[in-house]
C-alpha cells in the first residue's frame, strides 16, 4: 500500500509540475512595472502540492517548473531570475508548511499559511532584488546599478534609484502576483479537498 501511495504521489507531483511549467509560460505584464515583472499562476500547482501532498512535492513542483521554462522558453534574465526563484523555493515551502502543520492541516490553517506566505515572500523579494538579482544583472551587463534600474524601470518615471524601485515596483508587484496565486490556489485546494479527489492520509508526507 505504501509503495502504491508513493507512486501515486509521484504521478500527482509530476502532473502538477507539468501544469506549473505551462502556467509559467502564460504570463502577462502589469502596467507601470518593469518588463521582467510579469504575473503568472505557476504557484497555484505548488500551493495545491504543498497542502495535499506535502513539502517535498511542492519543492519539486517549483524546481521542475523552472527547468521546464528554461528548456521550452529559455531565459531573458541571463539565468539570474531563475537563480532567484530557486532560492525562493525554500522561502515558499518552509513557512507555509510550518504554519499549516501547526494549525491542524485544515482549510483555516491553509488560509493562515497563505496569509503568512505573502509578506514573507515579498520581504524576500525586496532583499533578493536589492542584494542579488539587480547587482548580478548590473555586473553581467557591465553597467552601474543605477543605470540598470533606470533602464528596466523606464515605464515608471517615479523610479530613479534602488529604494524607489523596491517601494514602487518590487513590493506592489509581489503583493499582486502572490495574492492572486494564493486566492486561486486556496479555492482549488478547497474544492479538491471537498471533492475528496486526494486522500490526505494516504498521500501526504509525514
Amino acid at each position: 500500500m505504501k509503495t502504491k501511495s508513493n507512486i501515486q504521489k509521484l504521478i500527482y507531483t509530476g502532473m502538477l509540475a507539468a501544469l506549473a511549467g505551462a502556467l509559467m509560460s502564460l504570463e502577462f505584464s502589469v502596467p507601470m512595472m518593469p518588463p521582467f515583472y510579469k504575473v503568472d499562476f505557476s504557484d497555484v500547482p505548488s500551493i495545491i502540492a504543498l497542502f495535499l501532498l506535502g513539502p517535498a512535492s511542492a519543492a519539486w513542483v517549483e524546481i521542475i517548473k523552472i527547468l521546464i521554462k528554461l528548456i521550452t522558453v529559455g531565459t531573458n534574465t541571463m539565468f539570474i531570475g531563475e537563480f532567484a526563484n530557486l532560492i525562493g523555493t525554500a522561502i515558499f515551502v518552509v513557512p507555509m508548511w510550518i504554519a499549516y502543520k501547526k494549525m491542524g492541516e485544515n482549510k483555516k490553517a491553509a488560509i493562515t499559511a497563505l496569509s503568512i506566505s505573502v509578506p514573507i515572500r515579498t520581504i524576500f523579494a525586496c532583499f533578493c532584488n536589492a542584494f542579488i538579482t539587480l547587482p548580478l544583472y548590473a555586473k553581467a551587463m557591465g553597467l552601474p546599478l543605477n543605470n540598470i534600474i533606470t533602464m528596466v524601470a523606464s515605464v515608471n518615471p517615479a523610479i530613479s534609484d534602488l529604494p524607489t524601485f523596491i517601494i514602487l515596483a518590487t513590493i506592489p508587484f509581489n503583493i499582486i502576483k502572490l495574492g492572486l496565486n494564493c486566492v486561486v490556489g486556496y479555492l482549488l485546494y478547497s474544492r479538491l479537498l471537498s471533492a475528496r479527489l486526494f486522500n490526505k492520509t494516504m498521500y501526504k508526507e509525514a
